[in-house]
């Protein structure tokens, strides 16, 4: 009997903007910075090389999502100055649908300054989200998301994504969220997302315990299946109590060059799956294969994969499986 579907959607298109997913959150221009070595505080390091490219979670999950045929919206801010163009250039190209994105006067861009080890491929990241970027309330075009198939959140301006969680919730469209950090209030969004995907950072720091405590916690709050990332060696999902077990989801080996912007693709993927209408353990799978593909590149949006590269990684990986059994 084939396992049922993670999110069993009602038709394939909603009515209105026929958008797939629309995102809310960071839309970012990164300064990404190559190192030989990590640098520790007080030290001093030469640069390899340094790159000015775009980024942003959502910004980037999205652009993912466009590249593997779907048809994506995003709501955020900018500022009105160069990091601006440069941050939605490749959105645009992409043809990615812009109405929901704002410009505001006299406040700069979300930027990062994202320092990568050349050899290990592993990141730190710096980022600043100026105040003046966060969406006022009562503000956000509920129509886009009513009519979307998923919506697309992080936790960088909370009570925004508080309000369009509200509106998907009430339309029956289902949320998923990438939470990095546990920043104050993040319990009240916790509870309307149906899918909250953590980094292993969070639930450190939200919950003693480990992982698996994590995602029961993250299910005692209302969620229908929760993740948590681990990096190289995968993820770790589960769901309510009578649901199944939790589920150990392994990695994909890939070249690895920078690491920034996996997780990102991570959602990406999890959200094709969704779509999909795969169960949860393929869900888990096609997640960790696109988070793989993002690595090969420098910079959040360089090696997103194409529908025909992440079909080729998880077809490689069914093959090698079943010859190790």
């Amino acid at each position: 009997m084939p396992e049922p579907s993670l999110w069993k959607f009602a038709r394939a298109e909603r009515a209105g903007s026929g958008l797939d997913v629309v995102g809310l959150g960071e839309c970012s221009l990164d300064s990404v910075a190559l190192v030989d070595g990590l640098p520790g505080l007080g030290a001093k390091v030469a640069v390899a090389d340094r790159r000015e490219l775009p980024g942003g979670q959502v910004a980037t999950a999205l652009l993912a999502l466009e590249r593997l045929g779907r048809r994506t919206g995003l709501i955020c801010a900018v500022g009105d100055d160069a990091a601006a163009q440069g941050a939605l250039e490749p959105l645009r190209e992409a043809g990615m649908d812009l109405a929901g994105v704002r410009t505001v006067p006299g406040t700069r861009t979300r930027s990062a300054i994202v320092l990568v080890d050349r050899g290990s491929g592993e990141r730190t990241v710096l980022g600043h989200q100026p105040q003046g970027l966060r969406i006022p309330p009562g503000e956000i075009d509920a129509q886009p998301i009513r009519a979307a198939r998923v919506l697309h959140l992080d936790a960088s301006d909370l009570d925004a994504s508080l309000e369009a969680a509200e509106i998907a919730r009430s339309a029956g469209t289902p949320v998923v969220l990438d939470a990095d950090t546990p920043v104050p209030g993040i319990e009240s969004l916790l509870r309307k997302v149906d899918f909250p995907i953590v980094s292993r950072d969070f639930a450190d720091a939200y919950q003693e315990g480990g992982p698996a405590r994590c995602v029961r916690g993250l299910v005692a709050l209302g969620a229908r299946f929760a993740v948590v990332t681990l990096g190289s060696n995968g993820a770790l999902g589960g769901a309510a109590p009578g649901m199944g077990p939790d589920i150990r989801s392994p990695g994909f080996a890939t070249t690895v060059r920078d690491t920034t912007g996996a997780g990102d693709v991570f959602h990406a993927g999890f959200i094709e799956g969704l779509l999909r209408g795969l169960p949860a353990q393929d869900v888990l799978r096609v997640a960790n294969a696109a988070a793989a593909l993002a690595c090969r590149g420098v910079g959040a949006q360089s090696a997103l994969p194409t529908p025909d590269e992440l079909e080729a990684l998880l077809d490689d990986s069914r093959v090698t499986s079943l010859q190790s059994a």
